[in-house]
């Protein structure tokens, strides 16, 4: 789990379009805080602050705590939107937590050991089914990723959720199904010299009639 953090806010009187921009237009961040059966917090963050947490990675998956002219919440940011050209923030949404509060999140996939893997060794290709897997977990025990070791793995292995070790309270949300994480697969360059390898054989084959 990343470690958590603080962030300095302002209260919002004023919600809406024009008063996001109004927000933008002073080098600050409109945001929200909702959940925990609370009425929504209309907010305003440091854009600066805002911009490198959530380029520096982990910002969906790190519980953080916001000061609010001295009331201190704990939350979650749950999403965010970027300008699509400029790649700014433009708002953030924050889930209020507790001890208690368990939440669905994407989770990172890493692998491992990549140079410990015969089958990629020879040639194989690790083919990536999920970067990311979702999971339910309490809010206060987000991995910061799933790790999955390569070592030993052959070409024509399939890795799938049952092969990961998961922290305690850690549980995938699919549960009807073990699926697929990653697979060694052969690369294009293996079957050309597979196939004439076995071309050898058939004509030696043919010519025993």
């Amino acid at each position: 789990m990343s470690q958590s953090y603080e962030l300095k806010a302002e209260a919002r009187e004023q919600v809406g379009k024009g008063s996001a921009r109004a927000v933008r237009r002073e080098g600050k961040i409109p945001a929200v805080i909702y959940g925990d059966k609370q009425p929504p917090l209309a907010i305003a963050l440091s854009y600066k602050e805002i911009y490198y947490k959530i380029h520096g990675g982990g910002f969906l998956t790190t519980v953080t705590t916001i000061d609010v002219g001295g009331q201190k919440i704990r939350v979650l940011p749950r999403e965010y939107q970027l300008d699509p050209v400029k790649d700014m923030p433009l708002h953030v949404d924050f889930l209020r937590v507790s001890r208690d509060t368990e939440v669905n999140v994407l989770v990172p996939v890493h692998f491992l050991n990549e140079e410990k893997s015969p089958g990629i060794k020879r040639g194989g290709v690790l083919n990536i089914v999920r970067h990311e897997v979702e999971f339910r977990c309490p809010a206060n025990a987000i991995p910061d990723s799933i790790e999955i070791d390569l070592t030993g793995r052959e070409i024509g292995d399939s890795i799938h959720i049952s092969a990961v070790k998961l922290p305690a309270g850690v549980q995938p949300v699919i549960q009807d199904r073990d699926f697929t994480i990653a697979t060694i697969a052969g690369s294009a360059a293996m079957k050309p010299a597979a196939e004439e390898a076995e071309a050898p054989a058939a004509t030696e084959a043919g010519g025993e009639e």
